[in-house]
């Protein structure tokens, strides 16, 4: 009988601090909460290119990890290398050949943006951060790149060359094409 008493005791003693408990951390919305650690609620954000003593590189603003493809994009089936590049070239070609209109409109938008930063509005390897010191790119109208396959410039376009750096993070493949037949319009159509 003590025993049951016990266990009874016990489990009213229990219930009680459950029910305290309950009254404590019910959700209510008539008055304000607490915040644990309102550091991590409500954390100042980086901007995007700014320094990072934190990360690699010193910049908030980090590369994809390798393999990672953006969300609405295809894998690209090429490595890098000019082997690659050039297995690219014989394999690829650019359904944006023969547009105009709207699609060459976007083509030439987004080499404005991307591309005439170094390669200069022209093509002419003449952009304004080669006026600031950076290394001339290959001028666009010079008979190794009128020469080039369209696959071969995707190839570029998406796993960089040399000083340029690829553009399949910021370039969609639809884009990336566009900006080929643009890049072809300046040229003048030769290929």
């Amino acid at each position: 009988m003590n025993q049951l008493r016990e266990i009874a005791t016990t489990v009213i003693v229990v219930g009680l601090i459950l029910a305290a408990f309950h009254s404590l951390l019910r959700p209510r919305h008539d008055i304000r909460g607490y915040e644990f650690l309102p550091g991590m609620v409500q954390s100042k954000a980086l901007e995007s290119f700014s320094a990072s003593p934190l990360l690699p590189g010193g910049l908030v603003q980090q590369q994809l990890v390798h393999g990672v493809i953006p969300r609405g994009a295809r894998p690209f089936p090429y490595g890098e290398g000019t082997e690659e590049a050039t297995r690219a070239g014989q394999e690829l070609s650019n359904p944006f050949a023969d547009a105009t209109g709207k699609d060459l409109d976007r083509g030439r938008e987004l080499f404005g943006i991307y591309c005439a930063i170094c390669h200069g509005p022209s093509g002419d390897g003449d952009g304004r951060a080669v006026l600031h010191g950076m290394v001339p790119p290959p001028n666009l109208h010079a008979e190794r790149a009128r020469t080039l396959p369209d696959g071969t410039l995707m190839h570029i376009l998406t796993r960089g060359q040399g000083n340029m750096a690829s553009y399949e993070a910021q370039i969609s493949l639809e884009d990336r094409w566009r900006i080929i037949r643009w890049v072809r319009e300046l040229q003048g159509g030769e290929r």
